[in-house]
């Protein structure tokens, strides 16, 4: 299993939403929080997302379609 490091940004219409939960229900990820902020407008999430390479590929694209900003910070190799 590989994992990705990356940040989502929420606008504010997205923050009350539990994305992250969806991500995990309809993917097959594993999402891991490692920091997130959220304030009255705004809100983030750096979190490492493993699973095979094409389901992270899925998930990430499944995040910007629903208006979430991806930034990808780096890959995390586990064994």
């Amino acid at each position: 299993m590989i994992g990705t490091k990356i940040k989502l940004t929420f606008p504010e219409h997205l923050i009350t939403q539990p994305i992250v939960a969806q991500l995990a229900r309809e993917h097959d990820v594993v999402p891991n929080i490692r920091r997130a902020s959220v304030e009255g407008n705004v809100g983030w999430i750096v979190l490492e997302l493993g699973g095979e390479p094409p389901a992270i590929d899925q998930a990430i694209t499944w995040l910007r379609e629903q208006g979430v900003q991806v930034d990808l910070i780096g890959d995390v190799i586990e064994s």
